[in-house]
């Protein structure tokens, strides 16, 4: 895919951008199932879904971490994300958008947006890709190089499906280029050189955060083994992954490593198994007391972060301490699992109005122009 030049590619009505989408979602739904190519009837020959389902599978091959199935996994939620309802819902709270819904008189080719996506979790950069084309915008995506191609195939979905939107796409192989606003995800770090770059154009610029879960000792064994959901999918590696946990001070962690015990498997991982081993060893030298059951490690600290292979978790006495805890390390968290926050087990199946970093992607590409 060329890199994309300033002239004007025909407005597109916001019912056939959507509509687009929910094709799209209907057949990532197929490729998280793991279904056999069901018939023309699904948009594309018998030859350009092996296409897609083959990147699916090789997608290990490229990147360790992700696995067939955590990529399946990742399809199923988008198809989630795509459902007609939800879009449906979601674009009725943007009134300058919808009320251009038939017509598009609203101009939106003069923007092309920057994307810079990372490769912590399979596909992690569609849900900006998603908003910029339904606000109307052009996008020029920089794409991770852990990506392992699974970006660049969804484009070709893109392209079979809906070629009016996929020429409003493209890939910047070396440098960005020349953009009018930005939406970069990365590291604390990255973040730094991000601002220096893009420090004079309209930005979103997101920094690490990871996920925590708040128990109340009232949870059940369902909820339980749900919150595994939570701390295992991906690896660990999103930040709507759980890396922390609050737990009352007479709550039993054995009854928590029960539930969670069917994610053993992860254990047989090798990038996996060698940052616990790692982090095992370092602490057992350091004499830091430890709680483990053979593929995960749980350490008692203050940290909100914890390093892959292991849990952190922090006992409670008042709730009340927890939530001021959580209210001063807001910038740190993306999302709160537990009664009264997200459900159990849901927190990497985000809807299309969970933004990242708590910042209305949508919005602010309205706000363009």
């Amino acid at each position: 895919m060329n890199s994309a030049t300033r002239e004007e590619v025909r407005p597109v009505p916001l019912d056939d951008r959507v509509a687009a989408f929910v094709q799209l979602g209907r057949l990532f739904a197929l490729f998280g199932a793991g279904q056999p190519w069901p018939g023309h009837s699904c948009g594309l020959s018998e030859v350009e879904y092996a296409s897609f389902d083959e990147s699916v599978q090789r997608a290990k091959s490229r990147n360790g971490w992700f696995t067939e199935e955590n990529v399946r996994h990742m399809l199923r939620s988008l198809s989630g994300m795509l459902e007609p309802a939800a879009l449906n819902a979601w674009l009725s709270g943007y009134e300058d958008l919808v009320g251009g819904r038939t017509t598009d008189n609203r101009q939106p080719t003069t923007s092309i947006v920057g994307l810079i996506t990372a490769g912590n979790i399979p596909m992690v950069g569609f849900h900006d890709l998603l908003c910029v084309l339904l606000s109307g915008h052009r996008a020029r995506l920089k794409i991770s190089s852990d990506d392992a191609g699974l970006t660049n195939a969804v484009l070709d979905l893109l392209q079979l499906i809906a070629p009016y939107l996929a020429a409003r796409v493209s890939i910047a192989e070396q440098k960005l280029g020349e953009v009018d606003a930005v939406i970069a995800t990365g590291s604390n770090n990255t973040a730094r050189y991000f601002e220096h770059y893009f420090g004079h154009l309209p930005r979103i610029i997101r920094k690490n955060r990871t996920s925590v879960a708040v128990l109340d000792g009232t949870e059940s064994e369902q909820e339980l083994e749900a919150l595994g959901e939570d701390l295992f999918r991906y690896f660990g590696l999103g930040c709507r992954n759980v890396g922390k946990l609050f737990i009352p001070q007479d709550v039993d962690l054995h009854r928590l490593f029960k539930a969670i015990y069917p994610w053993e498997r992860i254990g047989n991982h090798n990038k996996w198994a060698n940052n616990y081993d790692y982090h095992k060893a370092i602490w057992l030298m350091d004499r830091v007391p430890l709680l483990e059951n053979g593929f995960v490690l749980f350490r008692e600290d203050t940290g909100l972060h914890s390093p892959l292979g292991s849990i952190y978790y922090e006992r409670y006495a008042e709730r009340s301490t927890v939530d001021a805890l959580l209210r001063e390390h807001d910038a740190e968290i993306q999302c709160i699992v537990g009664h009264g926050h997200v459900a159990f087990g849901s927190a990497q199946c985000p809807g299309p109005q969970d933004y990242a970093d708590g910042v209305d992607t949508m919005r602010f590409l309205l706000g363009l122009g």
